[in-house]
């Protein structure tokens, strides 16, 4: 795809209106306990200061369903982005819908405002083109920096889009865009890619789709059991789809006439519940306890998956190995990380789950990128073509 960057762009003392995601977690008096996706913003938003730009900000928060909820409101955002911008950044309350032109005319060189939550307009998820033009009128460009939603078509990302002149990708889209060529379009090789996570029915197309892209698949997480138990071992309580026993027995004939090589666990721990580490132990994959269920990659298995990623020059990393959020059973996931980490590879994290996992185990900042999107990320993975994407490719 032909997709602008917003450092193509001439944005000198001109309106531009950016698509962030600044869908950040508040506790229950509405303070903002991780302001991570807000700091991503950051070199898109001084650029685009840096130009004398008007700085129009969009964003959603979470799932509102077109009503107005004060606990979702934005306006926290806005003060926490004055606090790291070290400039006041106005927060506009009033209804779009009702006109806000006179504050948008009003507004100088060099100032930032946050209209509030997206998502309060059943307007925007039905991708509406009228409301589209409409946020297209507030200004002469329209970037996009949002690439945590680029999987869905809304009118913040994609309708909009058809009525401003110039649209380019932010600094975040542009480094979500390049890290995933250079993994996965034009990798260094050898290629392994580690898969966990709960189940297999939510990665079936990712994994097909990268069975001609990646050297090594090395299997961790909760769907490990369902293919484990589709060579007919013994999983005892662990988490199975027993209607994906076929498509795990398919994805491994798919690695074998693809020449990938694909590795599922040697051994395991166990416990007798997940959230639970009494009485856990070490047990061979094919021999699970009955009366116990896996909850994280065993030694053995580490130091095997450990020696492929040595000998790596990229490695793409969806979903943690165990059951990390309790601590004793997030040490595969660690000790793996900490192998990433100290390799000199091409490390490429998904983010959602995978992306928590990595920064509770120490290494994030080690890593070459770590994607702020789950489910876009996703979506890439499995070869689709992403709306956002499409609608900045004019």
């Amino acid at each position: 795809m032909a997709i602008k960057y917003i450092d193509q762009l001439d944005l000198k003392n001109k309106k531009v209106l950016i698509r962030v995601d600044y869908n950040v977690p508040y506790d229950k008096s509405m303070n903002i306990t991780d302001d991570s996706r807000i700091k991503a913003t950051l070199p898109t938003l001084k650029y685009c200061l840096d130009q004398n730009s008007i700085v129009i900000l969009m964003s959603h928060l979470g799932r509102p369903k077109g009503e107005v909820v004060p606990q979702m409101s934005l306006k926290p955002v806005s003060e926490r982005l004055s606090e790291i911008l070290g400039k006041e950044v106005k927060f506009i309350d009033k209804s779009i819908k009702d006109g806000i032109g006179d504050i948008i005319s009003s507004l100088n060189p060099g100032d930032v405002v946050l209209l509030e939550n997206i998502r309060f307009y059943p307007e925007e998820n039905k991708n509406d083109e009228e409301f589209g033009k409409l946020l297209a009128s507030f200004a002469d460009t329209y970037i996009n920096d949002a690439f945590a939603t680029a999987h869905r078509a809304h009118a913040s990302n994609n309708a909009v889009t058809r009525y401003v002149d110039e649209c380019a990708a932010g600094f975040l889209m542009k480094n979500e865009i390049e890290y995933f060529k250079k993994a996965l379009l034009k990798p260094d090789r050898p290629v392994s890619s580690i898969i966990g996570g709960v189940k297999i029915s939510t990665k079936i197309e990712v994994l097909k789709n990268i069975l001609d892209k990646v050297d090594n698949l090395l299997i961790g997480g909760g769907m490990s059991y369902t293919f484990l138990k589709s060579k007919g071992y013994d999983i005892g309580k662990s988490v199975v789809e027993e209607d994906h026993l076929s498509t795990a027995k398919e994805i491994m004939e798919m690695a074998e006439k693809n020449n990938v090589k694909l590795y599922l666990p040697d051994d395991i721990i166990v416990a007798y519940s997940f959230d639970n580490p009494d009485g856990k132990k070490v047990a061979d994959a094919d021999k699970i306890p009955t009366d116990m269920e896996g909850v994280d990659i065993g030694p053995k298995t580490r130091i095997k998956y450990a020696d492929i990623i040595r000998n790596s020059k990229t490695v793409i990393w969806n979903g943690p190995v165990g059951a990390f959020e309790t601590k004793e059973f997030a040490e595969g996931t660690n000790e793996l990380a900490s192998v990433v980490a100290e390799s000199d590879c091409l490390s490429l994290i998904a983010g959602g789950d995978t992306g928590s996992a990595l920064i509770e185990s120490g290494y994030a900042d080690k890593m070459s990128y770590i994607s702020t999107a789950g489910g876009a990320f996703l979506e890439l993975m499995e070869g689709k073509t992403l709306p956002a994407f499409e609608a900045l490719d004019k």
